[in-house]
C-alpha cells in the first residue's frame, strides 16, 4: 500500500560547499566525485547501460525512458541528454523521470552545475525553467519538448509505487547505502521490476552485496564491473522479462494505441483545446484545431486578465495535488511562451486574503504545511498592506511565484505551432468514426470539417454535446467579470487580491475585478446589477482599494461566460467510454464492488476529453494538454497513477454503477 506523501515530508536539500564542492548535510555524502563526476557519470551510468549504442539504433520516431532514484543537481541528467543529443535521431524523443526528496533551491543547482562548463548548453534551458518545487510531480518541457523531464519530489519509496511508466535504463543513484539505508531497500528493487520494459537495463555505482541481492531477487541479471577512480566496482545488468504485475483495473488501463497516422482533431479552442494541441504538436502530430466562435479563446479563456489561483486544502486532497502541478507547469509554461511585459503577464504575486474567521483558521493549516516561503507565505495586515500597496483589513496567504496572464495571448502563443491547423467559426455538429481504418470525420452543416486517427473533446460543457459524451457530468456556471477604469490612486495596487472574488493590478489602464456565481443561468448578456455585486465584492474585500477607484467607479466592460465544472470539482482527462458498454462489462460490480473483472474497457476508439477546468484553468489547464499527449504516445505519465484515477472520465461511470443508479439497459 502507498502513502500520499504531506508537504512536510520533503524540503529543500541543506547543503554545504565544501572547496566549491555540494555536501549533504542530510545524508553527510559528496553529490558527486571531487575529482572527475562527469567521468564517473558517464562511466557508471551512460556506458554501462549502453546508452550512445542503444540512442543511435532508435527509430526516426522512436522514444526512449530513463528513470533515476535520486536527481541531485541534476548531472545525470543533463549528461544523458548530451549523450542522447548527439547520437539520438533528430526526431527521436527522451523521457527521463527522476524521484528527488531533497531538492536543491535554484541558487544551489545554478551554482553545482556552474562546475561543469560542458554542459553550460544543457543545463541553461534547465535553469530556466527550475524553481523551488513543492512536493508531487513536475513536468519540464527541453529542447523544444524533444527531451522530456519529470521530477518526482518525494521519498523514492513514495513515488515509485504510484509511477506509470515503461523504463528502459535505470539509474540507480542516490546517496551510498552506508549513508541512505532507507532508499536501498528490497520495495525499491521490485518497483524497479514493476516498471521495467523487457530488457531494461540498470547501473549503479556500488557493488553493495545486499543491493545486489536485492536486484536479483527482484529479477534482475546482475553483473560487477571495474569502477571508476578509487572506486573498485559497479554494479549492471539487465532484466529479460519483468514480473507480471497484479490485478489492474481494466477502466484506468490505458486504450491501445494502434494509429494509422499521427493525426488529431482538437474540438475547442481555449486554453485546454490550445494547450492539447501543442502538446500532440510537440510530438509531430498534425492537429486541427477547431473553435465554434469567430476567433479563439472568444468565451471562458477569453478574459483580460485571468489569476494564478492557487486555492489549496491543508490535507493534501487530489485537487490540490493537481492544483501544485499545474501551477508550477503553468509558471514555467508562461515564462517559456510569453514575455512578462505587463501586458501578456505579470508575476506579481496572489494574495489570498483571510476575509473570515473560517478562512483564516484553514490558512492557519496551510501554514503549517511546511512549503518553502518562495512558494507560500502567511502574512499579517501590516505586511499584506506593504505588500500590497493599499491598506488591507487583514492578512492572508501570500503565493509570490503566481500573478496573472492575459489568456487570450497565453492560447495564441498554444497555438502557434506549424504542426496546428487553426479553424475558427466553425462549429462541429456530427463525429463519426471508421472502424475500417480507425478514422474520425468531424463535419459541421455544410459539410467535413476534418479526418484525423483522434478525437479530443475540449468544449467546456459543450464536450457532453455528441452522443458518445453525453453521460458526462458537466454544468456551466455563469460568471460575470467587471472592468473598471483605473485611477492615479488604484494603480498603487502591486498584487493580486483574492478572497470571495479577485481584483488584478492595472493593465491597459484597468483593473479587471470579479466573478459572479449564477447557476442555472444560461444567458450571457452583461448586465448591470453583476457589475455592482461586483464592486459590493471589492468593497467587501479591499475597503481601500474600492475607495480608491473613487465614489461612482468608470465600469468600462465586463464579459459574462460559463464556467464548466464537474460533480467533485476536478477536470475530466482522459479517454472516452460508451456508457452502455462500459455498464453491461461491469455490472456485477453493482452487486459486490470488491470484485476485480477482467473484461477489458471498452473505449470509444480514439476519442478523449479534456474539459471541467471550473474557474482554476489557468492553472489545469496547460498541464492537461501533457496528460493526454502522455496517454497517446504511451509516455510516464505526468501525475501519479492515482491522481490520473482521480481525474478520469469514467470515474462517475464506475461510482454510479457501484452505487446501483446506472441502468444497464439504458440507451
Amino acid at each position: 500500500m502507498t502513502r500520499t506523501p504531506r508537504a512536510g515530508d520533503t524540503g529543500p536539500a541543506q547543503l554545504d560547499w565544501h572547496e566549491g564542492q555540494p555536501f549533504s548535510v542530510v545524508f553527510g555524502d559528496v553529490y558527486f566525485s571531487r575529482d572527475a563526476g562527469l567521468d564517473e557519470t558517464r562511466h557508471v551510468f551512460l556506458r554501462h547501460n549502453q546508452l550512445a549504442e542503444r540512442f543511435a539504433a532508435l527509430p526516426s520516431d522512436g522514444a526512449f525512458t530513463i528513470a533515476e532514484t535520486g536527481f541531485g543537481t541534476g548531472l545525470n541528467f543533463l549528461c544523458a541528454w548530451q549523450c542522447f543529443e548527439t547520437q539520438a535521431p533528430a526526431n527521436a524523443r527522451l523521457h527521463f523521470v527522476s524521484a528527488e526528496k531533497y531538492p536543491l533551491t535554484p541558487t544551489d543547482l545554478a551554482q553545482a552545475l556552474a562546475l561543469w562548463p560542458e554542459l553550460a548548453p544543457w543545463a541553461a534551458p534547465l535553469l530556466a525553467q527550475y524553481d523551488t518545487l513543492t512536493p508531487g510531480w513536475h513536468r519540464f518541457l527541453l529542447a523544444d519538448g524533444r527531451v522530456t523531464l519529470t521530477l518526482l519530489v518525494g521519498d523514492v519509496l513514495d513515488v515509485l509505487p504510484r509511477l506509470d511508466a515503461r523504463v528502459d535504463a535505470w539509474f540507480l543513484d542516490g546517496f551510498a547505502p552506508s549513508k541512505n539505508p532507507d532508499m536501498w531497500q528490497q520495495s525499491l528493487f521490485d518497483q524497479m521490476a514493476r516498471l521495467s520494459a523487457p530488457g531494461a537495463s540498470f547501473a549503479t555505482f556500488t557493488s553493495a552485496g545486499m543491493v545486489r541481492r536485492g536486484l536479483a531477487a527482484a529479477g534482475f541479471e546482475v553483473k560487477k564491473a571495474p569502477g571508476h577512480g578509487q572506486k573498485r566496482h559497479i554494479s549492471h545488468g539487465w532484466i529479460a522479462q519483468p514480473p507480471a504485475g497484479g490485478w489492474q483495473a481494466p477502466w484506468h488501463q490505458r486504450p491501445r494505441q494502434s494509429w494509422r497516422e499521427r493525426s488529431a482533431i482538437v474540438v475547442g479552442g481555449g486554453v485546454a483545446g490550445a494547450a492539447t494541441a501543442r502538446s500532440l504538436a510537440l510530438r509531430g502530430w498534425q492537429v486541427t484545431l477547431i473553435e465554434r466562435l469567430p476567433q479563439l479563446a472568444a468565451a471562458a479563456s477569453g478574459n483580460p486578465q485571468g489569476v494564478l489561483y492557487t486555492k489549496l486544502s491543508p490535507h493534501m486532497t487530489p485537487l490540490t495535488q493537481l492544483v501544485l502541478s499545474g501551477y508550477a507547469y503553468s509558471l514555467r509554461t508562461l515564462a517559456a511562451l510569453l514575455p512578462e511585459n505587463g501586458d501578456d503577464w505579470q508575476r506579481c504575486g496572489v494574495l489570498q486574503l483571510a476575509h473570515d474567521g473560517k478562512e483564516a483558521n484553514k490558512q492557519a493549516e496551510l501554514a503549517a504545511l511546511g512549503l518553502a516561503p518562495q512558494v507560500m507565505r502567511r502574512l499579517d495586515a501590516r505586511d499584506a498592506s506593504d505588500l500590497a500597496g493599499l491598506p488591507l483589513p487583514q492578512g492572508g496567504l501570500f503565493f509570490p511565484q503566481g500573478g496573472w496572464v492575459h489568456p487570450p495571448a497565453l492560447v495564441r502563443a498554444l497555438a502557434d505551432h506549424p504542426n496546428i491547423a487553426r479553424r475558427a467559426g466553425r462549429s462541429v455538429l456530427e463525429l463519426s468514426h471508421n472502424p475500417s481504418d480507425g478514422s474520425w470525420l468531424a463535419c459541421d452543416e455544410t459539410g467535413p470539417l476534418a479526418v484525423a486517427s483522434v478525437v479530443v473533446l475540449a468544449a467546456a460543457a459543450e464536450t457532453a454535446q455528441f452522443d458518445a459524451t453525453r453521460h458526462l457530468p458537466l454544468k456551466k456556471i455563469r460568471g460575470q467579470i467587471s472592468e473598471v477604469e483605473a485611477t492615479p490612486a488604484s494603480v498603487a495596487l502591486r498584487t493580486v487580491l483574492c478572497g470571495e472574488g479577485y481584483v488584478s493590478p492595472v493593465r491597459r489602464q484597468h483593473h479587471c475585478l470579479g466573478a459572479t456565481f449564477k447557476f442555472d443561468d444560461d444567458g450571457l448578456e452583461v448586465r448591470d446589477e453583476e457589475h455592482e455585486e461586483n464592486l459590493a465584492m471589492l468593497a467587501e474585500l479591499a475597503p481601500a482599494f474600492r475607495q480608491a477607484l473613487g465614489e461612482a467607479p468608470r465600469v468600462a466592460g465586463g464579459r459574462a461566460a460559463f464556467r464548466c465544472t464537474s460533480p467533485d470539482y476536478l477536470p475530466l482527462i482522459g479517454p472516452v467510454a460508451a456508457r452502455r458498454d462500459f455498464v453491461s462489462a461491469y455490472r456485477e460490480l453493482a452487486r459486490d464492488a470488491s470484485l476485480q473483472p477482467q473484461t477489458a474497457c471498452p473505449w470509444m476508439e480514439g476519442l478523449y476529453v479534456n474539459a471541467a477546468h471550473g474557474s482554476r484553468g489557468m492553472i489545469t489547464a496547460p498541464l492537461s494538454g501533457e496528460i493526454l499527449a502522455a496517454l497517446l504516445e504511451g509516455e510516464p505519465a505526468p501525475l501519479p497513477s492515482d491522481l490520473m484515477q482521480a481525474i478520469h472520465p469514467s470515474r462517475f461511470l464506475l461510482r454510479d454503477l457501484i452505487r446501483r443508479k446506472l441502468d444497464p439497459d439504458a440507451p
